[in-house]
C-alpha cells in the first residue's frame, strides 16, 4: 500500500482525541488534523502526539471533510472523527493492506458505545463506512449533516474485517442536544431542497421509527439503552419534521 495519510475534523475534543490517534498511530504515514477553533484542550493534546494541527473555518460537516483531504500529504486516507478508533481486528486488517492494495475504497463495521454499553442491535450494527480510500476516485458527499464518502463509478470496494469503535455519547443529555443541533442543520437542508411534510407524515414517521428501531431491528435486546436511543431517535424524526414544516410557514409567510 502507498503511504497513508490519516485526516481527523475536530472541534472541543479533547475527551476523545487522544483515543483516536493513539489507534491510528500504527499505521499512519501522516496525521492531520482539521480543527474548527477549539476552545478545549484539543489543539494541545494533537501537537503533543506529533500531528499536523491546522484549523479552519467549519462551513458544514461535507465541506470540511473535503477541504481536509486537501490538506493529506498522499492521496491514499482514512478518515475518521475524533470520536472513533481502530479495533486491533481493524488496525491489522489495515496494516496487511501495505502489501495488497487492490481495491479503491474499503469499507468497515462501525460498532457504537452509548453511555457505556456496546448497541449490537436498534439498526446501529453493522453500521458499515467507508473510510479508507484513495483520494482521487470519490468525494464527500450526502446532506448535512449525515455526510458520506461516495465513490466515481466503477470504482472497486472490499470490506475489512475488525470494528470501527465508535464513542457516541457519554450521557443521554449530550444526545438530546446533538438531536436539537442535528435536526436543525437537517430540515434547513430539506427545506432548501423544496422539501415539504404534512400532518400525517409528521405523525406516522416517528411511530415507524420507534417500531422499526426497537421490534424489527432488535433494539429491546440492548435493554434499558437500547429503549433510550429508539425513543430518542422517534424525537430526532418528529422534531426534524417539525421544523421543516414550521421554516415552511416562515418561508410562505414572507411571500
Amino acid at each position: 500500500m502507498p503511504n497513508l495519510s490519516v485526516v481527523i475534523i475536530t472541534f472541543n475534543e479533547e475527551k476523545n482525541i487522544a483515543r483516536c490517534i493513539d489507534s491510528i498511530l500504527p499505521i499512519a504515514d501522516d496525521v492531520v488534523i482539521v480543527d474548527s477553533f477549539s476552545t478545549d484542550k484539543t489543539k494541545e493534546i494533537a501537537l503533543s502526539k506529533n500531528c499536523r494541527f491546522i484549523q479552519h473555518e467549519f462551513e458544514g460537516y461535507i465541506e470540511q471533510k473535503n477541504w481536509a483531504i486537501t490538506q493529506a500529504k498522499f492521496p491514499h486516507i482514512l478518515s475518521l472523527d475524533a470520536d472513533e478508533a481502530l479495533s486491533n481486528e481493524l488496525q491489522v486488517a489495515i496494516s496487511k493492506l501495505k502489501d495488497n492494495w487492490d481495491a479503491d475504497g474499503y469499507y468497515f463495521n462501525r460498532l457504537t458505545n452509548y453511555c457505556g454499553k456496546w448497541i449490537k442491535h436498534c439498526g446501529w450494527y453493522p453500521d458499515q463506512k467507508l473510510r479508507l480510500w484513495d483520494s482521487r476516485k470519490g468525494k464527500w458527499s450526502g446532506t448535512n449533516p449525515h455526510d458520506k464518502y461516495e465513490l466515481q463509478s466503477g470504482s472497486r470496494q472490499k470490506h475489512l474485517p475488525g470494528d470501527l469503535f465508535h464513542y457516541s455519547f457519554y450521557s443521554i443529555s449530550q444526545h438530546i442536544l446533538q438531536i436539537e443541533k442535528f435536526s436543525s442543520i437537517a430540515a434547513q437542508e430539506a427545506v432548501t431542497k423544496g422539501k415539504r411534510i404534512g400532518i400525517f407524515s409528521l405523525l406516522l414517521k416517528p411511530i415507524w421509527k420507534f417500531f422499526r428501531s426497537y421490534l424489527i431491528k432488535l433494539g429491546f435486546l440492548d435493554g434499558y439503552y437500547g429503549f433510550v436511543i429508539c425513543t430518542l431517535s422517534a424525537f430526532s424524526t418528529f422534531l426534524r419534521g417539525l421544523k421543516i414544516v414550521e421554516l415552511n410557514k416562515h418561508q410562505d409567510s414572507l411571500k
